[in-house]
């Protein structure tokens, strides 16, 4: 069991995907290692046999870069936030970035499947974090199976390991519809409004801040101007001082409110530059900056590109 002690001493530590395949190359050397390379342009993607990968050792309370689903087959304990949901027999288990967490297995043998994958990987540019499948089910990270479920949902991760050993030119893209397949038999296990409820005021806040952020995108058009853009603006909004939101949002997801504005800017600015013919300084005046100089300084410094070099 994990005491409060060791959660908060924890809770600022954050694993990579990196730090995944690296702990993974020292229990299973036979598993090849992917090139993470591509990570902040395509995303990544990846499936397992919880057999084959997961040990009984308990993972650490931490958030993680990367959104998994797991289908939990046996007994165990989540440590979420401040709560500790007890898994007996079956269950789906949804996690997050935002949100620390680790599992604690009493079962002899692990066994089920998971996925792992990025935002960038999983999310359309055109559907926004809070319109999406993922988003409805982001307060019930634990949704219990019946027997049946639980076959229909091996069938779903046999089918995307099967994908990944394959070459099927569009084996991504079919992976990304196995995902919301998953979310589908979720949402018709769990009804939405039957979620779980957070105790912990500083996720309740975060959380209330992401969806505020995430529903200014996507920029759909040059008339569409973000009113939203500094962490003054959303704390005005969620009528809280500014200083308790920077608290709240470090705690629970690792960096501070600009940080998290500056990088969904960053990622909606790349995808218009990428899927629109729209000039720098439209693009600049959509995403709140008033002189095209302002944006160039704030993409470089996100980037290591100009706006222009990118594009090109």
């Amino acid at each position: 069991m994990f005491t409060k002690h060791q959660e908060l001493s924890t809770i600022n530590k954050k694993e990579t995907l990196e730090d995944f395949y690296n702990r993974l190359k020292i229990t299973r050397p036979e598993i090849p290692t992917p090139s993470l390379g591509m990570i902040n342009d395509i995303g990544h993607f990846n499936v397992f046999n919880r057999a084959v990968v997961c040990t009984n050792m308990p993972s650490a309370f931490s958030r993680r870069d990367f959104y998994k689903i797991s289908l939990i087959v046996g007994n165990g304990i989540l440590h979420y936030s401040d709560a500790q949901i007890e898994i007996n027999g079956r269950a789906l288990l949804f996690t997050n970035p935002n949100i620390p967490y680790s599992w604690e297995s009493t079962s002899p043998k692990p066994a089920g499947y998971f996925c792992l994958f990025t935002e960038n990987f999983i999310h359309n540019r055109n559907e926004s974090l809070r319109d999406s499948l993922l988003w409805k089910i982001n307060d019930s990270p634990v949704i219990h199976v019946n027997e049946e479920q639980e076959e229909t949902l091996k069938g779903i991760f046999c089918k995307m390991m099967t994908e990944m050993d394959g070459d099927y030119i569009h084996k991504y893209d079919l992976l990304r519809n196995y995902v919301q397949l998953i979310a589908h038999e979720a949402l018709k296990v769990q009804p939405l409004g039957i979620t779980f409820k957070q105790n912990n005021a500083s996720v309740r806040l975060t959380s209330l801040f992401i969806e505020l952020l995430e529903r200014q995108f996507p920029i759909g058009s040059t008339e569409h101007v973000l009113e939203l853009k500094t962490a003054h603006d959303f704390a005005e909004r969620l009528s809280v001082h500014v200083n308790h939101l920077n608290h709240a949002v470090k705690e629970v997801t690792g960096k501070t409110t600009s940080e998290q504005i500056s990088k969904r800017i960053t990622t909606e600015a790349v995808a218009l530059l990428k899927h629109t013919e729209w000039n720098i300084s439209q693009i600049a005046y959509c995403l709140g900056f008033e002189y095209p100089a302002n944006f160039n300084i704030f993409f470089k410094r996100q980037m290591q590109s100009t706006p222009k070099s990118f594009r090109n």
